[in-house]
């Protein structure tokens, strides 16, 4: 029996969501105010079917079927799982919480929140056990890794059966032992946004001359082995402990202002949208993000073939296919 996934917010990360439920066979529910969302939730499918299928050793199965609902309660009616998507904006979080317990208070309900800990998040509440963060990353269809955080008030087996679903359709539940404002990797991407911002206000560097030495460096390794393994590499024969004592000490040297915040105003902002404009403006964002998705499926699919890093869970997954098909 094909089960219903209720997305509440159908934007770029809400849209992903229900792509990479849709794909992988089962029935979604959307719930969005926005006149314009059947359009945008439609055009980031049409980006999901051309590129989650091409991971897969098999086909994908049955699509699920896709219906836009009038209401949180329609939305949620029946849903085996909920994934909120809106707007970071407390109180309307909670206020959609207050609407989606109203009709099912004990169905397990992930939020897409980049920066809000899972107890903030539970405030006021009728059922504060069934609610978790579930941040992924853009595009949720393709990239797997979704950030499982609970609070002491979530309920253990609301995070085990989320996880076990999160599993099921390919993704990486990464269970974040300890809420903290904006998990783990957001905050890590927080310090390299803050130290870009400084590059750029300062004159050092341009928006495409970081974004090179990004993707033309250190950012290849990244994708495969991250930042920790990437440098035990980088000690040699003598491994991690090595590389502490060789680079350990440059920590005490003045080269990043991570402890500080350029003034945001209106000149750097003009300043950072222009050289953007500059940089990628020849590419509408559609375009853009069919790029992304032919370069990741390039990069999956080696990774895949390697049995590592993301191309692992890939690989994992459709031996999961396999194995529940035969």
């Amino acid at each position: 029996m094909t089960r219903t996934a209720a997305i509440i917010g159908g934007g770029v990360i809400g849209g992903g969501w229900a792509a990479r439920f849709l794909l992988n066979g089962w029935d979604v529910a959307v719930f969005d105010p926005d006149p314009e969302a059947g359009r945008k939730l439609g055009e980031v499918l049409d980006n999901a079917r051309a590129a989650l299928p091409a991971l897969s050793d098999m086909p994908m199965p049955p699509e699920g079927r896709l219906r836009f609902v009038d209401s949180i309660a329609g939305a949620v009616a029946g849903a085996a799982y909920i994934q909120e998507s809106v707007s970071e904006r407390i109180a309307l979080k909670h206020s959609v919480y207050a609407g989606i317990q109203a009709a099912a208070p004990d169905t397990p309900l992930g939020s897409s929140t980049s920066g809000y800990r899972p107890s903030v998040l539970q405030e006021e509440a009728a059922n504060p056990a069934s609610i978790f963060v579930a941040h992924p990353f853009n595009p949720v269809y393709l990239l797997p890794l979704v950030e499982l955080v609970p609070s002491p008030a979530t309920a253990p087996e609301t995070m085990e059966t989320a996880k076990a679903i999160l599993q099921e359709i390919g993704m990486f539940p990464l269970h974040v032992r300890k809420e903290i404002d904006a998990h783990i990797a957001d905050r890590f991407l927080e310090a390299v946004w803050r130290e870009a911002l400084w590059m750029v206000k300062d004159g050092i560097a341009t928006t495409e001359e970081i974004d090179d030495a990004i993707r033309m460096g250190f950012g290849l390794r990244w994708a495969q082995m991250g930042l920790f393994e990437t440098y035990r590499i980088a000690g040699g024969e003598a491994g991690m402990r090595h590389f502490l004592g060789q680079f350990g000490p440059c920590l005490s040297e003045p080269w990043t202002r991570l402890t500080d915040v350029p003034d945001y105003d209106d000149a750097l902002v003009d300043l950072i949208a222009g050289q953007s404009d500059e940089q990628s403006g020849h590419h509408s964002i559609r375009e853009l993000e069919r790029i992304r998705d032919r370069n990741l499926v390039g990069f999956l699919k080696v990774l895949k073939e390697n049995g590592w890093g993301a191309g692992r869970v890939i690989a994992d997954h459709d031996a999961r296919r396999a194995t529940e098909g035969a």
